[in-house]
């Protein structure tokens, strides 16, 4: 009962305070949609995708080995490992200074991923300038491609798409429309809270039910709330009788 009550209590607190919920709702989600659309530049992402797989050549044919594409499949995880290495990612700037970017920017944009059971890997770029990306994703595919061969000494890397830097795609970040529906919940969580608050710090008693409530105590007398045009009323009402018996009796 009384876990109904406060939640009838809460309730109309929220309900009667609505108007501070909805200006805070507006506000953060607006800014929220300025902020995405006005000032967050777009990232873009290129990739390209490369497949590992050996096989075996004989005359007339191309026979393909599934211990061998398992070994491919197994491999997949070491080449992650070695696209990361600062050996590869230096030679890719000394290769191509113009892309102003150090070795550890590359190490920590680059990305590499594979589905489970394929032999083939995408690598991806993420970069505020779509061509840069192209160029970088594309020169770092075409070096772990020529290192591979020497450090693995076998050569069972190949390129199957390169990053195309007349396709600008749509950017993958900010998406508005995410962070605008994020920020409404957020800011409407925060206007509840806010409401909460307000009452929390006011510890005014306004009416019987606050007395019960904070003191424990029945009412037992109820004192309307009395504004000061109705006093001037009543002051009026009394003050005309007198004058109204005061002129007849001198009339008399």
């Amino acid at each position: 009962m009384n876990m109904e009550l406060d939640l009838k209590h809460y309730l109309s607190l929220i309900l009667k305070r609505i108007w501070i919920v909805v200006a805070i709702v507006i506000l953060g989600t607006a800014a929220s949609g300025i902020v995405s659309f006005y000032y967050l530049k777009p990232v873009y992402q290129a990739y390209t995708k490369l497949i590992v797989n050996s096989a075996n050549d004989k005359p007339g044919m191309l026979q393909l080995d599934l211990n061998a594409i398992n070994t491919n499949i197994s491999l997949i995880n070491t080449y992650k490992e070695i696209i990361r290495t600062p050996a590869i990612m230096e030679m890719v700037v000394n290769k191509h200074p113009e892309f102003n970017v150090t070795t550890d920017e590359l190490m920590k944009n680059i990305s590499f991923s594979s589905v489970n059971g394929t032999q083939v890997v995408t690598l991806a770029y993420p970069s505020t300038n779509y061509k840069s990306a192209v160029r970088i994703v594309n020169s770092i595919s075409e070096v772990f491609q020529e290192q591979i061969t020497k450090i693995m000494k076998v050569d069972n890397v190949y390129l199957l798409h390169m990053a195309n830097e007349n396709k600008l795609p749509a950017p993958i970040k900010p998406d508005p429309k995410l962070n605008m529906a994020i920020c409404f919940i957020i800011s409407f969580l925060f206007g509840i809270g806010f409401v909460l608050l307000l009452d929390y710090f006011d510890d005014t008693i306004r009416n019987e039910v606050s007395v019960e409530r904070y003191l424990g105590l029945p009412t037992l007398v109820l004192i309307p709330s009395i504004k000061q045009g109705d006093l001037r009323k009543k002051q009026k009402q009394s003050i005309n009788p007198a004058k109204a018996g005061e002129s007849t009796h001198a009339a008399n």
